[in-house]
């Protein structure tokens, strides 16, 4: 002790204690979180507006930061590009209908200038800008709105009433410009992609499924406000998930028609499940006992398989989704253009006993049920190398 007190150079020479692993072990954990994508489906609003208030700190910076005239219209293109939408597919698609519309409207808007100051006719330019906005205004009612619209705001944005200044309408589409490329930059920070949005929302139905026919062909009874409410979560899930297709449809690649193909089915199977519950408190529980008996788990098993597909389907394990969706040895599942099965005569009864009358009816509907089942997991099995988005991150990768 008295050795290093009388050497001075020997404390200095003790290396650096190095940070403790709990730190680390903190900051390795927040990392997963944020790059998990079930982390950011929970709290996809957070993260939006954090993303929001970065991408406006990143417009006001690289345009009146360095003053640039009419930077405020960088501001306004990042409100307009990214202010209202959450998922990379929208927003990839918002650019590039805002960037046709603002190039389109910036030509019109500068040949307006040049008009303007070439013939020195207001009413005419008047004129012009009416006849322009009402071409864009009829376009607007059609699949082409938003470009349509935004084509006439730039033209005022640019032009003005004809009176601005060629350098104005210059410098406002280079303002522009530059708040789409800001907006695009950042919907690749974090990005929130719709189909995770689309995956988790569909897994979370077909456990509610699973969870609601289990307990209709088990003959347990059921409260019935709370099977209302049950149904009412899982329709709000059914109309967010036809919101989010579109958008899926193109992050994906995949075929809007087959993402309409999987929402039908998944319909038809609420529906169903509905009919199911509504009146099967009349019966009783042996009876319905055995009519599904032996049915009921392969149902279940059958849904929550695809709920544990839609949900952890991932790159760590790539085989998992397409092994859970795929058809258990020795279990028939119709496969679409298979000719041998039809879907009407797929699921024959199980067992030698006969249905009571009052069954018939119920039993037939359980039946609608698995061959809806089986129809919704062949669906998304053909599909599934492009909605695993991670498993095809990691081909790609390879």
């Amino acid at each position: 002790m008295a050795q290093s007190e009388s050497n001075p150079a020997a404390v200095r020479s003790v290396p650096p204690v190095p940070p403790p692993r709990r730190a680390r072990s903190r900051l390795a954990r927040a990392w997963r979180a944020l790059a998990s994508p079930f982390y950011r489906y929970r709290n996809a609003r957070l993260i939006h507006g954090i993303r929001v208030g970065l991408a406006m700190m990143a417009s006001i910076l690289a345009t009146s930061g360095i003053h640039i005239p009419h930077g405020i219209w960088a501001s306004v293109t990042v409100l307009v590009v990214i202010g209202g939408l959450q998922h990379h597919g929208n927003i990839r698609k918002k650019a590039t209908e805002r960037s046709l519309g603002t190039l389109l409207g910036a030509g019109i808007g500068l040949a307006l200038i040049g008009l303007q100051a070439l013939t020195h006719s207001t009413v005419f330019t008047y004129v012009l800008m009416s006849v322009v906005a009402g071409v864009c205004g009829w376009h607007a009612i059609g699949k082409s709105g938003y470009v349509a619209l935004l084509t006439a705001i730039t033209m005022c944005i640019v032009a003005g009433h004809g009176d601005n200044l060629i350098d104005t309408g210059l410098w406002r589409t280079l303002n522009v410009m530059v708040g789409i490329v800001i907006a695009l930059a950042f919907s690749f920070a974090l990005p929130l992609h719709a189909t995770y949005s689309w995956r988790y929302r569909l897994a979370d139905n077909l456990r509610d499924c699973a969870n609601i026919y289990t307990q209709v062909v088990r003959g347990e009874p059921a409260d019935s406000e709370v099977l209302v409410a049950a149904f009412m979560r899982m329709n709000d899930r059914l109309v967010q998930l036809r919101v989010l297709m579109p958008s899926v449809a193109k992050e994906i690649d995949v075929p809007l028609a087959r993402l309409e193909a999987i929402q039908r089915l998944h319909r038809s199977l609420l529906s169903a499940l509905e009919m199911m519950t509504t009146g099967m408190e009349r019966y009783e529980r042996r009876i319905v006992q055995v009519a599904f008996a032996g049915r009921g788990a392969r149902v279940r098993e059958a849904l929550l398989a695809t709920a544990r597909a839609l949900r952890f389907g991932g790159a760590r394990h790539p085989e998992v989704a397409a092994r859970a969706l795929r058809p258990l040895d020795g279990e028939a599942s119709y496969v679409p253009g298979d000719e041998r099965r039809a879907p009407g005569d797929a699921l024959p009864a199980p067992s030698a006993v006969p249905l009571a009358p009052e069954m018939q009816g119920p039993y037939w509907l359980g039946l609608r049920v698995e061959e809806q089942v089986d129809l919704l997991r062949a669906l998304l099995l053909e599909t599934e190398p492009r909605w695993n988005i991670e498993r095809a991150s990691a081909h790609r990768m390879a």
